[in-house]
């Protein structure tokens, strides 16, 4: 065999120290990457089980009752959930407690599941940070209709493996509410917006208790705003979009009720509810429907009185003329007066000043001695509305003043 130089490998340049290490690390290098490379045994992430909800509380307004309660953010095991949590509402009726017991509602042993929230929809009832839900209840519910205790209970989970304890009991004896107001009107007075409604007569179970008193509540809306025909109050609410909240104005004992803290130009949005007694317990209606109005001075102000017709002789310079003169209206937003001429009594006759007269008086200097004239004046406020004419007044210069 024929040996040709270069078929040997070049000789090595690495020193011989780092060859050793080399040959010594290797094998370690190969372990720790063949385990790296391995998986390991899992490690078990537990569902978080959700702290427990210690504020909730339960108001029943006409029939249905408000839940309102702060969702849980972190878990038991100080940890922040991740989402979400579903909820679940329990409810049981129980006989309402003996008169002066103090003694608090407990949660019963096996508490009934009123409704499951998932958690996809808790955001539908979220409220400044807050849940609410309402119950709304049928007529079975008040059955006995001597008084029920409703007792609720919340509970939420993110795994069904993990539920929370139970909330603390949120519990209220329910009364059966009379049905809400249902004709509301507001009508624009001189002194103000009157509403008048009749009072209800029944509740989902029968006749209706005796009315304490009403609250009424009004808010304010853009010029613009109008009611959705046949829309729920909660409806035309949202269509008039209040410029603030509703805020209660009045309790009077009876309809009907005047507003006279309006102003003219704005939009009001008045709904009615009635309170009815019930052994310890003051329970409000529903929302009435919605009446809206908006006040404008449509009245005009009342007729000049004393209207009075003096005859002013010729004297150096001036001719012979009449003077008239009535009393100043008692109204505080008088513009200013017109007055009217005519040659026969009964007729309207013809208006005398082209501008208003801002004081009870005027001067007819263009009159035709021997002639008689009827005189009448109106008053003019500052929304443009002109009251009816004054009585009428005859003057007339003597021919012989001529």
């Amino acid at each position: 065999m024929e040996i040709r130089k270069g078929d040997f490998p070049p000789k090595s340049t690495v020193p011989p120290k780092a060859r050793l290490l080399a040959i010594l690390y290797f094998p370690l290098s190969i372990f720790l990457v063949v385990s790296c490379a391995s998986p390991g045994e899992p490690v078990e992430r537990k569902p978080p089980t959700p702290t427990t909800i210690t504020d909730l509380s339960a108001t029943q307004i006409g029939n249905d009752v408000t839940l309102a309660f702060t969702l849980p953010r972190d878990s038991v095991e100080k940890r922040q959930l991740q989402q979400s949590p579903t909820i679940q509402v329990y409810r049981d009726f129980e006989a309402p407690p003996a008169a002066g017991s103090s003694t608090a509602a407990a949660a019963p042993a096996k508490p009934t599941l009123l409704l499951t929230i998932p958690s996809a929809m808790v955001d539908r009832y979220s409220v400044q940070g807050r849940v609410q839900f309402v119950d709304p209840l049928v007529k079975e519910d008040f059955v006995p209709v001597d008084g029920r205790e409703a007792v609720y209970t919340v509970r939420t989970f993110v795994s069904p493996k993990k539920i929370s304890a139970n909330s603390n009991v949120a519990s209220l004896i329910i009364f059966p509410a009379p049905d809400p107001i249902a004709n509301l009107k507001a009508e624009i007075t001189p002194s103000g917006v009157a509403l008048s409604w009749i009072p209800p007569q029944t509740t989902i179970i029968g006749t209706a208790p005796r009315v304490a008193f009403y609250r009424i509540y009004r808010a304010e809306s853009g010029a613009d705003a109008t009611p959705a025909t046949g829309a729920s109050p909660a409806t035309e609410a949202e269509n008039l979009k209040p410029k603030v909240p509703f805020a209660r104005i009045a309790e009077p004992a009876t309809p009907p009720y005047t507003d006279t803290q309006t102003e003219l130009g704005k939009t009001y949005i008045y709904t009615v509810r009635t309170v009815s007694q019930f052994p310890g317990v003051q329970l409000e209606s529903l929302d009435s429907n919605l009446a809206t109005v908006t006040p404008k001075d449509i009245f005009p102000p009342s007729a000049p009185q004393n209207l009075v017709i003096v005859f002013v002789p010729a004297a150096t310079g001036a001719p012979a003329h009449l003077e008239i003169s009535w009393a100043i209206n008692p109204e505080t937003d008088i513009a200013g007066y017109n007055i009217y001429r005519a040659e026969a009594q009964g007729h309207p006759g013809t208006r005398l000043n082209s501008d208003l007269l801002l004081t009870p008086a005027f001067r007819d200097m263009n009159v035709v001695p021997g002639r008689e004239y009827s005189y009448t004046v109106t008053a003019v406020d500052r929304s443009g509305n002109e009251s009816p004419a004054s009585a009428s007044a005859t003057g007339s210069i003597p021919a012989e003043s001529q």
